[in-house]
């Protein structure tokens, strides 16, 4: 029989065991982090019926789609985490409770072309707060302490939440008389850090048939700068000739103005007029969240305001604010970058037993009472020769081996190695766990992303 060739498809992340441990960590860091501030954890199915995902799709979205037939049945797979949420709450509205706050961290699936840190399967990390009929801008004031605590936590610290409100612009494009063109405007305008102001000018005339004293105004209004009170200050000057840019001013300065209650220094945080998001469904306050020193990566978490989630499910009105992240591209980014902490423990195991006896009972009540104290450990009965024995521990990067013979047991004491240091230690069973417990505290210590 012809072997096949193992392989992974292109598009598709698959880790060997060190790196899938760093994986885990920061997604241990996102499911803590976002606990903190209410968030219930939420699974849906990663296939759901074609018609259901593609309600609110067409276009790019049924190109990149998955999709197959089973039966009678036109099935896909998922391509956010938002459209199946829209879905799960107009499904379980008599069985949530609102504000419904929800976080997923899940595996989504788009056939767009692979390329390097672009991937076709991939982890997002979303968090959403879904009101009934209304949510209150106290909500959209508190996202950005989310983001703050999530990164920062992480270990990263040289990052800027950028903060804009859809209502300013498309109240400010109704000024100008362009509002059949602001959707088109504001996809332009986010292309603003990749093409330059020229490239923007050019695209509003020439293929949007925006006058050229318009795009000036434009690109002059989007280039409010000096810090976010400069920014609401000569927003200002514009107040009362538009309602809907008025109501987009209120929201944005309720947000500036509960940062600091929330915990968000200033230097993380800033206006920027030329946040639109490109995509149609948020109507009010959008995010984008950058690394100060790897502005190639582009944003690492956005998101924004939306006023109806389940538009296409339900006739209720459920109006939310969200954020995503990208989680498998932004663990290829910084794994690419050096910014994985190399010194956290990625092994499998806290402790590796090594049995020196043919009556393992000792060694497997040692292995019991370890685990109790919350210490994973393995034991290894394989007939190896010692020394492959002690390199299998030192391969995986176990911190900690026990030897247990006769002498050992007979003593009522545990020799136990640290493999870092070279240290041996034989003490009894407490004392031997409050010296791992305490040696691996202190190899937690360190952030997971070396900021």
């Amino acid at each position: 029989m012809a072997k096949m060739t193992p392989r992974t498809l292109s598009g598709f992340m698959e880790l060997l065991p060190a790196p899938q441990q760093q994986m885990e960590r920061i997604m241990e860091v996102l499911r803590r982090t976002y606990s903190l501030y209410g968030f219930t954890p939420l699974d849906t199915p990663v296939i759901e019926s074609s018609d259901v995902l593609l309600a609110k799709g067409g276009g790019e979205t049924e190109k990149q789609i998955y999709r197959f037939q089973k039966g009678d049945a036109d099935l896909a797979l998922r391509f956010d985490l938002t459209v199946p949420l829209a879905k799960y709450v107009a499904l379980h509205y008599n069985d949530l409770t609102f504000p419904f706050r929800r976080f997923q961290i899940g595996k989504v699936y788009r056939g767009e072309r692979a390329q390097r840190g672009r991937f076709r399967e991939f982890y997002q990390a979303d968090i959403d707060i879904i009101g009934d009929g209304k949510l209150s801008i106290i909500n959209e004031a508190e996202i950005p302490a989310i983001i703050y605590k999530t990164f920062s936590t992480l270990g990263l610290k040289r990052f800027q939440i950028r903060v804009n409100n859809r209502k300013i612009l498309n109240g400010f494009y109704t000024m100008l008389g362009l509002t059949e063109k602001s959707g088109d405007v504001m996809r332009t305008v986010d292309k603003l850090d990749k093409i330059g102001p020229e490239k923007v000018k050019a695209i509003l005339v020439e293929d949007f048939a925006v006058s050229a004293s318009d795009a000036g105004e434009i690109l002059k209004f989007i280039a409010i700068g000096g810090g976010s009170e400069a920014v609401l200050a000569a927003l200002e000057g514009y107040q009362g000739r538009n309602e809907m840019f008025d109501q987009g001013l209120a929201e944005l300065k309720t947000v500036v103005r509960y940062l600091a209650d929330f915990g968000v220094p200033a230097e993380n945080f800033a206006v920027d007029l030329t946040i639109a998001r490109g995509l149609d469904y948020y109507t009010g306050t959008v995010y984008e969240t950058t690394l100060l020193d790897h502005p190639e990566i582009g944003s690492v978490c956005s998101g924004g305001r939306y006023d109806n989630l389940a538009e296409y499910y339900t006739d209720r009105q459920l109006p939310g604010a969200g954020i995503s992240i990208g989680l498998t591209r932004l663990f290829y980014v910084l794994g690419e970058q050096g910014m994985l902490n190399p010194d956290l423990p990625t092994a499998p195991a806290d402790v590796l037993i090594l049995p020196m006896t043919e009556d393992l009972s000792a060694a497997i009540g040692l292995a019991t009472q370890l685990r109790e104290n919350g210490i994973r450990t393995q034991l290894h009965c394989e007939e190896k020769k010692f020394k492959q024995k002690v390199s299998y521990a030192d391969k995986l990067g176990i911190p900690y081996v026990i030897f247990l013979g006769e002498d050992e047991i007979n003593a009522g004491v545990v020799a136990c190695k640290d493999m870092s240091t070279g240290e041996q230690t034989k003490l009894e069973p407490p004392a031997t766990i409050y010296r791992i417990k305490a040696g691996l505290a202190e190899r937690e210590k360190g952030a997971v992303i070396l900021g």
